[in-house]
């Protein structure tokens, strides 16, 4: 029976930071990174604004800068043996995260099935953004609801994670729901909530829930 898992990226299966906190160091830009975080949490700026800024934030940012962030980044452990697990179960693997595409897909080489992220330009940034393929959290909740539709999946068959409000919107929807190192707003919505560093645990409560 085809089940799917569902990953956000920042703060799930990134450790305790973002892909653009992450990129944002390497190019010496945190102290407006931050400042753009602040005002997101404050909502002052919603995940179009915040991409924006770091559209014009970052022109000089390159595919192979980003392919070393990534490399470099705090990954939970146990990622490629859960993606391969659930492959072998005829299952599939998916990210959904409103960070950049092209940080996020690299998670391909890492055994997850598809990634759907907030779409840029091609790095170097040399064409403007379209805020339209920007995700907002309410889209992840749409791209799991169509995913149902693709593989004719009830939602009693899917397991979200995920560690923030954002991911709010999707653990409403769904009922199999595992709260990865998030705080108590988010684990309060969620069937199960997990601390630590390997994500294997966090895989190991969604095989519980699929099991009850």
């Amino acid at each position: 029976m085809v089940t799917l898992h569902v990953f956000d990226m920042d703060g799930t299966l990134l450790e305790g930071t973002t892909a653009s906190l992450q990129i944002a160091r390497h190019l010496g830009s945190t102290r407006e990174l931050v400042e753009l975080e602040a005002r997101f949490a404050a909502g002052e700026i919603d995940t179009r604004g915040f991409a924006t800024a770091i559209h014009a934030l970052w022109r000089d940012l390159t595919p192979s800068a980003v392919a070393e962030v990534f490399a470099a980044s705090p990954w939970l452990t146990g990622i490629r043996e859960v993606c391969a697990d659930i492959r072998e179960r005829g299952e599939r693997c998916v990210v959904i995260t409103m960070s950049p595409d092209f940080f996020a897909r690299h998670l391909l080489d890492l055994g997850f099935d598809e990634v759907v992220a907030s779409r840029f330009p091609a790095l170097p940034f040399l064409e403007p953004l379209d805020p339209a393929k920007i995700l907002t959290p309410g889209d992840k909740a749409r791209i799991v609801e169509e995913m149902c539709e693709r593989y004719d999946l009830a939602h009693s068959r899917c397991v979200a994670y995920g560690d923030s409000m954002s991911d709010a919107p999707l653990f409403r929807r769904l009922t199999k729901t595992v709260a990865v190192n998030a705080d108590h707003h988010l684990a309060d919505l969620a069937a199960a909530s997990y601390r630590g560093n390997d994500l294997t645990g966090a895989y190991a409560l969604g095989r519980a829930l699929l099991a009850s």
